[in-house]
């Protein structure tokens, strides 16, 4: 406790060497700078703009009371980090839901690390940070690593260096943000987990997409159910073969050869339908009654 006190009063003693003009410290190469860089600061409040680079969007107003309560009540135990930006302006580098916990009750002051940083090093400090927390929803931890491939120009190997995470578990998390911004709502909001949209990544189409998530939340469904329900429509999932041109290649070589004979035979350009497991249907059309019995008496005579 001695220990904590003692660095709260050297916090307070670098406040006041910060509101020193004459001591307005803009590299770490300027006189004092070791004695603020690094180091915890009580810093007042009204210094601090938020971060725009700052990759967390959503805040709870419920969590923010509780936190705000919190800190009434016990203080802030982890210290915000900012970066100087001119002589009694700093921004954000993380930590803004303490900071807008601690404007809710009203603090004038908080314990803050003072770092020194360009735009891109605020911007990779504050992604890579935020993408530790625990609290972050798994799209908003997507978006910080797509921001870092494209605005820091990370590959997801460094990224795995820099987040102490695996390249695999990086590439799962991006994979999210293929899925229709609807579902990626929905997993935002918490109505579906990451495993669910893991297992709807699965299919391409984004309609059929939307289909599975309305599923999944009107019959309350599991992950282990979506992959299921996934793997059933990528087994069932119809090609369809016309006797027009444009046959798809994907179509086995038996149904390419027959569907000619098919057409020839009812007069008429008919259509298969085939699935990968090799089940199929044949659609043969009519365009009146007469054609229908014409139909329905060839398929009676080929008995």
């Amino acid at each position: 406790m001695a220990k904590a006190t003692k660095k709260q009063a050297l916090g307070r003693g670098l406040s006041a060497l910060l509101k020193d003009p004459s001591n307005d410290i803009q590299s770490i190469k300027d006189k004092n700078a070791d004695k603020v860089v690094g180091n915890i600061i009580e810093l007042d409040i009204d210094f601090i703009e938020v971060n725009p680079f700052q990759p967390r969007t959503n805040f709870s107003e419920e969590s923010l009371l509780e936190l705000a309560s919190s800190i009434k009540e016990l203080g802030i135990i982890q210290p915000i980090t900012v970066r100087k930006l001119n002589f009694n302006k700093y921004q954000l580098v993380s930590g803004e839901r303490r900071f807008r916990a601690s404007k809710l009750i009203g603090l004038k002051t908080i314990p803050a690390y003072i770092r020194i940083a360009n735009d891109q090093e605020s911007l990779e400090m504050a992604l890579v940070e935020n993408i530790q927390r625990q609290d972050l929803d798994p799209i908003e931890i997507a978006l910080s690593y797509q921001r870092l491939i494209d605005e820091i120009k990370l590959t997801q190997e460094q990224m795995s260096a820099r987040v102490g995470k695996k390249r695999s578990t990086i590439t799962n998390y991006l994979r999210l943000l293929k899925l229709d911004p609807i579902i990626q709502t929905g997993i935002r909001d918490g109505f579906l987990t990451m495993g669910h949209g893991r297992a709807i990544i699965n299919i391409e189409d984004q309609t059929i997409q939307l289909d599975i998530y309305e599923k999944i939340l009107s019959n309350k469904l599991s992950v282990r159910e979506t992959e299921a329900l996934v793997r059933n429509f990528n087994d069932t999932q119809e090609v369809t073969l016309s006797s027009k041109k444009g046959n798809n290649e994907n179509v086995p070589k038996f149904i390419k050869k027959g569907i000619t004979a098919f057409s020839e035979y009812f007069g008429h350009k008919i259509d298969v339908k085939v699935s990968k497991n090799g089940k199929g249907k044949i659609t043969i059309p009519f365009h009146s009654e007469e054609d229908f019995n014409r139909i329905k008496k060839l398929v009676q005579g080929a008995k």
